[in-house]
C-alpha cells in the first residue's frame, strides 16, 4: 500500500467530496499510474482566495483508492482557464474520513518527514497533482483529524 497526498483547489475538493473521484492532468500520467486498489490519499487544498481573506492551505480528507487509473474526459473538474484541463487520468475513492476541520497544513511542516527544506516547503509540493508520503507523515495527519 502506498501514501499519497493529492493536491488540489478548493473548487475540485468539492467536486472529489460530490463524487468520489480524483483526476489528473496527462502530465502526471507516471504518477497516477502507480496508485493501486488499496492506497490511501490525503487531499492537500492549495491556499486561496475567499472573500477578501487568504484561507492557508489544509489538509481536508482520507481517501481509499477503490480502483486502477482510467481515462474519462468527461468535464467534472475546475480548471485555469489558460489550460483548459478535463483532468482524464483517474481514480474512483471511498472517503475513510472526512475531516470535521480542515488541518492547517504549515502547522504541520515542522514535522512532517517529506518536507526537508521546512524553509521552502512549497517546492515539496508545487507543480505536483500528487506526491507518495511515507506512513508516519500520513499517520501523523490523520492524528489530528477531527
Amino acid at each position: 500500500m502506498t501514501l499519497w497526498l493529492c493536491i488540489t483547489t478548493e473548487e475540485n475538493w468539492k467536486v472529489i467530496k460530490e463524487k468520489n473521484i480524483w483526476g489528473v492532468a496527462e502530465r502526471h500520467r507516471n504518477t497516477i499510474a502507480r496508485v493501486k486498489p488499496g492506497d490511501k490519499c490525503l487531499i492537500y487544498v492549495m491556499s486561496h482566495r475567499k472573500d477578501k481573506e487568504i484561507v492557508p492551505p489544509s489538509v481536508v480528507a482520507a481517501y481509499e483508492v477503490d480502483s486502477e487509473m482510467f481515462r474519462n474526459a468527461s468535464r467534472i473538474f475546475n480548471s485555469p482557464p489558460d489550460r483548459k484541463e478535463t483532468y482524464p487520468l483517474r481514480i474512483k475513492l471511498s472517503p475513510i474520513k472526512i475531516f470535521l476541520k480542515p488541518i492547517d497544513f504549515k502547522s504541520l511542516i515542522p514535522e512532517l518527514s517529506f518536507i526537508k527544506n521546512k524553509r521552502r516547503w512549497t517546492g515539496h509540493i508545487q507543480g505536483k497533482a500528487m506526491r507518495e508520503i511515507p506512513e508516519e507523515d500520513f499517520q501523523l495527519i490523520m492524528g489530528r483529524a477531527e
